[in-house]
C-alpha cells in the first residue's frame, strides 16, 4: 500500500492508542504497511514493545509509548515524549477504549466514570496534545475517532457507560473537526461492527445479547479491515472530508 500514491503515508508519523492488540494492531499493521511511522501509545507496555519489535523485524518504522489514558498527566508526558522521539504526528487515532458492561438497573457509579475516563475523557486530553502538535508544525493533519457501532443499533446488554461514551467521542469529533478545520486538520468518526478481539472476549459484564449479535451479509470483521478505513481517512487523498462517519459493520444496517 506504501507504493499507492493515493494513499501512501511514507514521512508521516501516526499515533495509535491502544495499538498493542486487537482492533489497534490491525490499525497500527496497516498504516505501517502503508509507509507511516507507528507510535503505538498504550498502557501494555509489553505488548506494545514486542508489536514494534514485529514490525521493525519486517523493516517497518515504530516505536512503543506508555500511556495511561485514564491519568491527564500521562497523556501530556507521552505526548512530549512522541514529540521529543519523531515530531509532531500526522495522524491521531483515538482507538483505545474499556469496554466492560453493566446492566442499566444495576450500574455504578463508579462504572461509568471508570469507561468515560478512558473512552471519553482520555480521548479528549489525547486529542488536545496531539493537535496543538499539528498546530504548531503547520502541515495539517488528520484525527480519526473509533467509535463504535453500538451507536446505531449494535448492541448487547450492559452497554449503558460505553455506548454514552461511544456518543461523547462522536460528539467530540463534531465540535474538533469545526475548530480544526481552519488548520488543515479534519476529523472523522468509524464505527466498528462487529470485530472478535481479545478485548471483547475479556470484557466483564452480562453474557452478550442482542442486534449486534446477528449474523451480517459479510460476516463478523477483522481488526485489518477497521485500520483499512483509517488509512483512508489519513491520506491525502481526503483532505476535503471531515466530519463524516464510516460503519464498517458486515452489513449490519441492512441485516
Amino acid at each position: 500500500m506504501a507504493d499507492n500514491p493515493l494513499f501512501t503515508l511514507a514521512g508521516r508519523v501516526a499515533v495509535v492508542t491502544g495499538g498493542a492488540n486487537g482492533i489497534g494492531a490491525g490499525i497500527v499493521d496497516v498504516l505501517a504497511e502503508a509507509g507511516a511511522t507507528v507510535v503505538i501509545a498504550d498502557r501494555d507496555r509489553d505488548g506494545a514493545s514486542a508489536r514494534v519489535a514485529t514490525l521493525t523485524d519486517a523493516g517497518h518504522q515504530a516505536m512503543a509509548v506508555s500511556v495511561d489514558l485514564a491519568d491527564e498527566a500521562s497523556i501530556i508526558a507521552a505526548g512530549a515524549t512522541i514529540a521529543e522521539n519523531v515530531g509532531a504526528p500526522w495522524l491521531l487515532v483515538n482507538n483505545a477504549a474499556l469496554q466492560d458492561r453493566e446492566l442499566l438497573l444495576e450500574a455504578t457509579v463508579e462504572h461509568w466514570d471508570k469507561i468515560h475516563a478512558v473512552n471519553a475523557r482520555g480521548a479528549f486530553v489525547m486529542t488536545r496534545e496531539i493537535a496543538r502538535q499539528m498546530v504548531g508544525a503547520g502541515r495539517g493533519g488528520r484525527i480519526v475517532n473509533i467509535a463504535s457501532n453500538a451507536l446505531r443499533g449494535g448492541l448487547v446488554k450492559g452497554l449503558a457507560a460505553y455506548a454514552s461514551s461511544k456518543g461523547a467521542l462522536l460528539a467530540l469529533s463534531h465540535v474538533s473537526a469545526f475548530e480544526l478545520a481552519e488548520h488543515q486538520i479534519t476529523v472523522n468518526t468509524i464505527l466498528p461492527g462487529a470485530v472478535i478481539t481479545p478485548g471483547a472476549i475479556n470484557a466483564t459484564g452480562p453474557l452478550t445479547a442482542g442486534p449486534a449479535t446477528r449474523p451480517t451479509p459479510l460476516g463478523l470483521q477483522e481488526p485489518r479491515d477497521i485500520g483499512a478505513a483509517v488509512v483512508f481517512f489519513a491520506s491525502d487523498s481526503t483532505r476535503a472530508i471531515t466530519n463524516q462517519v464510516l460503519a464498517i459493520d458486515g452489513g449490519f444496517s441492512v441485516s
